[in-house]
């Protein structure tokens, strides 16, 4: 995790976090709730067309992507059991000064976002309705699981920054988690990319991107 991080305005009025000293930031400058909630919700969440879901967080970051489906939960009252992989959380300080709470809106709490960066590594809770959460410290390339996901938000930093990341052997652990008929859903649409997901036997599709990119990924475990 970058030491040099500092909290940043995105175009949307959200917040976002930067490493300078990367050139990277954890969400789109365009607006790091618009975008979560195109590639995420819109485009995962939503377009499972389930009540009842076993998510996968790849990254848990600032907590943005989780409390989006919470409130998606609360407001459609879905029964969502959420698993965030994070081998590097961010300090209480950083996650607190976000805001993420007030750019959500909806039925959100500054307790419920709390419950969900606050919470000890690998205990599930029940945040709000049916959201039930845990995150684990683990890296993607030690995931060891077998059919037990609807859906994954593969929402680590871009290929230039940690091309371990997107490989075909993490897709193969991802189509490995996945139950058949699962979606994965990135903001990432670089052909190396999508070339590595298909090489996994996830299929793909290019989706029009959020503000400020052009495409985006989703790929399917269809057996």
């Amino acid at each position: 995790m970058p030491d040099d991080l500092v909290v940043v305005r995105t175009a949307d009025g959200s917040s976002t976090l930067d490493s300078p000293a990367l050139g990277e930031h954890f969400h789109s400058l365009f607006g790091a709730v618009t975008e979560s909630r195109h590639v995420y919700i819109r485009n995962g969440l939503h377009a499972m067309g389930k009540t009842k879901l076993d998510i996968l967080e790849v990254g848990l970051g600032t907590g943005l992507n989780a409390l989006l489906t919470c409130a998606e939960t609360i407001t459609r009252g879905l029964d969502v059991n959420y698993t965030a992989l994070e081998p590097f959380p961010l300090p209480k300080q950083l996650w607190q000064a976000m805001g993420h709470v007030q750019a959500v809106g909806g039925p959100m709490t500054t307790n419920i976002h709390e419950q969900i960066m606050d919470n000890a590594a690998g205990r599930w809770i029940q945040v709000g309705g049916g959201f039930i959460f845990r995150w684990l410290p683990a890296k993607v390339q030690q995931l060891d699981a077998t059919g037990a996901f609807d859906l994954v938000y593969f929402d680590a930093f871009a290929p230039g920054i940690q091309p371990g990341m997107w490989t075909a052997e993490v897709f193969r652990r991802m189509h490995r988690a996945m139950r058949p008929g699962a979606i994965l859903v990135t903001y990432c649409a670089k052909g190396a990319v999508r070339r590595a997901m298909g090489q996994a036997g996830l299929a793909t599709d290019r989706l029009p991107g959020p503000p400020g990119k052009r495409e985006m990924l989703r790929a399917m475990r269809m057996q």
